[in-house]
Order: C-alpha cells, then sequence, then structure tokens
C-alpha cells in the first residue's frame, strides 16, 4: 500500500480554485486568533491522558516550575531558582513572587506539593523522583523541598520536559484528583485561562488571555522565557476534513492550521497569503503500540512477526507522501541523526519484507485466526494512514483484522483498558512520538517496559529497564551510547513497540500572524496578528 486512501473526495473539492467555505464567523478582532489543532480537545489533563493535543492544551493553562529551551536545557519557570545540597540529595526550589491562579488565589507551596506527588506515580521520571525520595516538604509559603535517597542528576529536567505525562501545577483541591482520575475542574496558572462555559466538544474550545499572568523578563525559548501573549484570545476549531481546513485557512477564516496534510501543502504553498513551513526539525516517530498481555501478542513470537511485515517506507509514504526529504526509514526507537541513535539489536525491521516468515513466527506463537482487535483513530491523518497500511499488512500474513474507526478522544480513552478484546480490549493503537521526546530516554514514555508502569500496551522486560537505569547512571557519552544500544537491541528482542518510521510534518498559516515559532508543539506566546 503506497498511498492513503482517506482523502476521498478532498482532491476534487479542491481542485478547483474557489473552495467550499464551512460555516465558521470570520474573526473580526485582529486579537483572536483560530487555529486548528491536530485533533479535537478530549480533556485538559496532560498527568492522567498522554495525547499530544491535551498536552498542547495544557501548556496554555497551565505553568511548569521549569521549562525546557531549543537546547533541551531546562529553566526556571514559575522558579526563581534553585539551591542543591553538596551530596545532590537535597533541593531546595522558591517560587516568583506574585503567581496566581486563574480564580485569583495565589500559587502557594502546598498546590506545587500536591501537583507533584499527582505527577510522579503516572510520569517515568517522576517515578524515578519517588523511589529516591525521603520527603517532598514545604519550607514556606513559596518554598519547598525535595529530600532524596540517593542523588538524582537530571530532576530539573524531569520538572520542566515537555513530554506527557507533564508536570503543570494546579489548585491543591484540584491536584488531589486520584492521578488515574481526570480532573473535572481546568484551573491554571498559565498566560491564558480555559472558557469552560464555551467548550463544545468536537467543535470548539476556546482560550483567553489572562491578565494576572506575569510573565518572565527574558526572552522566550520554547517552554522556557517570558511567555508574552499578544492575543486576547485564541480559538481551537476542531475540522477532522482536510478539505474543509485547506480551504477556511485559503479564505481567511482561520488562522493557522497546525498539520495539514502532504497531498495539500502544495496547494497551501501555491497561496500569497499563506506561509507554509516545517513544524519541527526534529520531526517524529511514527508507532504502532501493542497490547503485550492479551493474545496473540502476549506471545513474544507474535510480536516480532510484524516486525518482518512491516514496510517503514509504506507507512512514511501514505503519512507524508513520496518526497523522501520528508521521512527515512528507522530500525530504531531513538530520533536519527541525534547523538544516542542506534540500530543494535533491529534487523527484523531491514530489508526486503518476509511474508512467510511472519506467517511462521504467527503460527509457532500460537496464532490460530482469532480476531486482532485494532483501534484506529480515523479523524487523525497520521494514525488514519498508520491503520490503513496496517490493516493491508496484517492481511497479507493471514490476521483476521477487526478495524475499528473512531475518534481520538475515543481512541484515548479505549487503550487504557487492560479488559479482554470480548469486554472491549483492544491488540493494537497508532500513535506517534516528536522527535524531540525520542532522544533518550528521559523524556520517552514509548520505550518504557516496565509493565503496569509503562505506556499503554504495557511491555515489560528487566533488561530494558537495567539498561536504562544505567544509562541514568552513564558518566560521559560513550557510557551512555553503550547503554542505549543495549535498550534498542532488549526492546527490539522483545518488541516494545514497532516504530512505522520517522516523519518530518508541515504546519501553515496566514500571512498575518508573525511570531510563529518552529517547535515541536505550538507556541502562542510572543504571536500576533494584523
Amino acid at each position: 500500500m503506497k498511498r492513503r486512501h482517506f482523502l476521498l473526495g478532498a482532491g476534487a473539492a479542491l481542485a478547483g480554485s474557489r473552495l467550499a467555505a464551512p460555516s465558521i464567523v470570520r474573526a473580526q478582532d485582529a486579537k483572536v486568533l483560530r487555529f486548528v489543532p491536530q485533533a479535537d480537545l478530549p480533556n485538559l489533563d496532560a498527568v492522567a491522558g498522554t495525547q499530544l493535543v491535551v498536552r498542547n492544551a495544557s501548556l496554555l493553562v497551565f505553568d511548569m516550575l521549569y521549562g525546557v529551551s531549543a537546547d533541551l536545557t531546562p529553566k526556571p519557570q514559575m522558579c526563581e531558582g534553585h539551591e542543591v545540597s553538596a551530596d545532590g540529595r537535597t533541593w531546595t526550589l522558591k517560587l516568583r513572587a506574585g503567581l496566581k491562579f486563574h480564580d485569583g488565589e495565589p500559587v502557594l507551596t502546598r498546590d506545587v506539593i500536591a501537583s507533584i506527588n499527582r505527577w510522579m506515580p503516572r510520569d517515568g521520571m517522576g517515578q524515578m523522583i519517588q523511589s529516591r525520595l525521603d520527603a517532598l516538604e514545604a519550607v514556606d509559603d513559596r518554598s519547598f523541598r525535595f529530600r532524596l535517597k540517593a542523588p538524582f542528576p537530571k530532576l530539573l529536567y524531569a520538572l520542566g520536559k515537555s513530554n506527557t505525562p507533564l508536570l503543570v501545577i494546579m489548585p491543591e483541591r484540584i491536584a488531589r484528583t486520584d492521578p488515574f482520575t481526570q480532573i473535572k475542574e481546568y484551573v491554571g496558572s498559565g498566560p491564558m485561562a480555559f472558557k469552560r462555559d464555551e467548550w463544545v466538544s468536537g467543535s470548539r474550545a476556546v482560550f483567553q488571555r489572562f491578565a494576572g499572568y506575569q510573565p518572565r523578563q527574558e526572552k522566550s525559548d520554547w517552554l522556557a522565557g517570558g511567555k508574552v501573549m499578544k492575543l486576547d484570545r485564541v480559538e481551537w476549531m476542531t475540522m477532522p476534513d482536510p478539505g474543509t481546513a485547506a480551504s477556511a485557512l485559503q479564505n481567511g477564516e482561520i488562522d493557522w492550521w497546525e498539520n495539514p496534510i502532504a497531498d495539500l501543502v502544495p496547494l497551501l504553498a501555491k497561496n500569497r497569503a499563506i506561509k507554509v513551513g516545517i513544524a519541527d526539525p526534529l520531526g517524529n516517530v511514527g508507532a504502532m503500540r501493542i497490547n503485550h498481555l492479551l493474545p496473540p501478542f502476549n506471545n513474544k513470537l507474535c510480536r516480532q512477526a510484524l516486525q518482518w511485515a512491516v514496510s517503514q517506507a509504506d507507512y512514511m509514504q501514505a503519512i507524508v507522501g513520496e518526497d523522501t526529504a520528508l521521512w527515512k526509514e528507522m530500525p530504531s526507537f531513538f530520533t536519527p541523526g541525534t547523538p544516542l541513535y542506534t540500530e543494535a539489536g533491529a534487523e527484523r525491521l531491514k530489508g526486503p519484507r518476509q511474508y512467510d516468515k511472519a506467517k511462521e513466527l504467527l503460527k509457532q506463537g500460537g496464532y490460530n485466526g482469532e480476531k486482532v482487535v485494532m483501534l484506529v483513530a480515523a479523524d487523525v491523518p497520521i494514525t488514519k494512514a498508520q491503520g490503513d497500511v496496517t490493516a493491508d499488512m496484517l492481511g497479507r500474513i493471514g490476521v483476521n483484522v477487526d478495524y475499528q474507526s473512531l475518534d481520538w478522544g475515543t481512541v484515548g480513552s479505549r487503550r487504557t483498558s487492560k479488559k479482554a478484546v470480548s469486554e472491549g480490549g483492544w491488540n493494537i493503537f497508532f500513535s506517534w512520538h516528536s522527535g524531540v521526546d525520542c532522544i533518550n530516554p528521559a523524556p520517552y514514555k514509548g520505550v518504557s517496559a516496565s509493565g503496569d508502569k509503562a505506556w499503554f500496551g504495557w511491555p515489560s522486560n528487566d533488561a530494558v529497564e537495567q539498561n536504562i537505569a544505567a544509562w541514568y547512571d552513564a558518566p560521559d557519552l560513550a557510557a551512555e551510547k553503550k547503554a542505549i544500544e543495549a535498550v534498542n537491541r532488549a526492546g527490539m528482542d522483545d518488541v516494545t513497540f514497532v516504530p512505522t518510521g520517522f516523519f518530518l510534518g508541515h504546519s501553515a498559516w496566514r500571512n498575518a500572524l508573525s511570531g510563529v515559532a518552529q517547535a515541536p508543539f505550538p507556541l502562542f506566546w510572543d504571536v500576533s496578528k494584523g
């Protein structure tokens, strides 16, 4: 399968110069920005939920103690700074003065401590902090302290990393929500407040500038520096049909489309009123997630069968097209071109596809034609493309596929289930990781194989986890590379998940916007319109 079929009538709809306009009221105010995100926003809980669209919206509403800059260095955000004891076991951090939540209440250390305590059990780095923790305690209303049993040099990176679960600060009453239950109240201290009264699921989410937000004085740099909001209002418009989104952008009814599909990029680029650019040079890693708990993929041989059959070129062409400048095959878990990239143990993903070998491994693993439930978010082109290619591939190796076409919010909910497929469970779903999160194990939830604590699919492999730990303890780059090679080899053998390739994505916006930054996530601070 070389090309996607999900466009259907979009190409015909866009063939002429005149485009049918969606029924959207045009923005009259230059301070209002209309944005089409990658998917509908199902919630605003970046701790209990790990979807990127949730993370992206949460960055507007909630603030962070530290934030990573473009060079992946954690820098103070809500904090003034920190002190570390000589033995590396005591970290004391102090909040900036004057921080307020959107309800007008001051941000206090009790809010911070409750937020950290909710985040730690859900996040891989948080779990590592928790395992070393003697106490997390308040010093006063603005200062708090980690007392650790053993040093954890990457603590600030854990507090400021950009991947989910994301450490965002919320009022204590909300942060006391069980970390495995979604919060219902969305009150943060970030640059914009969420307009719950204007939220229409499946259609629109609205954010309004928070007058009480005090940006830092430094220049903004990804999640670091001063988050200066030049917009009064940001409206997220859900448009699962790419033809509708392209039409709206060309007609000026929206200002910014986060992820235009590759087929429509040339058309948009011809419009002098639109700018098209690569969203993030570190790109994305496609992911086929496999449920390690349920047959047939609870058997390693059946998981390895998928590796013999997956053609990454097919996946990448389905997602971004024929232009090889936008994608590459990636027999690795780690981002190509970065210092720790390795292909150790990935032989099954290389060379000609061997469907007969895959069939034989399925047979050896005990597969006998049982239904394999595949959750496909049809409203997200990246996941839809992967689902279509996989359905074709599984058919070639004799797998009985139950292709369930769903929306991304439903997939996000269903993938949490560990029940049997007859009770609503699943065998395969699709996602992707930002390349910035796949450069090493620290921000990379997908590479963990910690069983019940791992990301959805719940892979469990001691060798993977031991070598991730070795990477944390590595004294230099050579030792880090050795540990990562072992992680990749063990993960490929056990098939933590199947990477479907590396790809770059476009973003498109009207010329009236200025300040749009190249980053792994849409940044709205410093953006102006007009």
